[in-house]
């Protein structure tokens, strides 16, 4: 069984995945699972190297810097490249999927990537704006809470896409689970584990 985990920056979906995996849980972190079908899918690769150019590998390793430059200078060539890496993510996530184990899927994109569809269910982790601005502060700003860096984190999260709507098939299977911080990290990730076995 799948079970997509998603949520926003700063919602703690990540510290979550962490503590599943504590449990013994199975993890497909997407970031990271994409990363090594870069580093190792020829034909990925060649895709990419055909969309951006040689530049995009320098000696056989992903030219992370290059590519980034790239794809956010032009939004349509972020999009071309997400149509390479995604369906590879998804086939590689369908590979598994025959599996008796419990397989959480952990992505903050999961439905702009076409994940959902793979997932049994799909647990969103929430928290509020405030929160997920402190999370933020303290993991990618060492806790600079200057205005400037607020903003900045306020504008990441402007960026990221609001979940659609549970579409037919997922129906009555997606679930919100609230990481406020009001609750002790061990009861919220009981709380994801009971929602994913039961």
């Amino acid at each position: 069984m799948i079970i997509g985990l998603t949520g926003g920056i700063g919602s703690g979906k990540s510290t979550i995945a962490q503590g599943l995996a504590q449990r013994g849980y199975a993890i497909y972190d997407c970031d990271r699972e994409a990363k090594r079908i870069i580093a190792e899918d020829k034909a990925v690769q060649k895709a990419i190297i055909d969309l951006l150019g040689e530049d995009a590998f320098v000696n056989g390793t992903y030219n992370t810097a290059y590519v980034a430059q790239r794809v956010f200078a032009k939004p349509e060539l972020l999009q071309a490249l997400n149509a390479i890496v995604h369906p590879a993510v998804a086939k590689d996530i369908k590979d598994r999927k025959g599996s008796k184990e419990l397989l959480f899927v952990e992505s903050a994109i999961l439905f702009d990537a076409g994940l959902a569809s793979l997932c049994d269910k799909i647990i969103i982790i929430e928290a509020p704006e405030e929160v997920r601005i402190a999370r933020t502060l303290a993991r990618d700003y060492h806790n600079e809470t200057t205005q400037e860096n607020i903003d900045k984190v306020r504008a990441r999260i402007r960026a990221q896409k609001k979940s659609p709507a549970s579409t037919e098939a997922l129906q009555g299977n997606i679930y919100t689970v609230v990481n406020d911080g009001s609750s002790v990290l061990s009861s919220v990730i009981d709380r994801v584990s009971s929602l994913a076995a039961g």
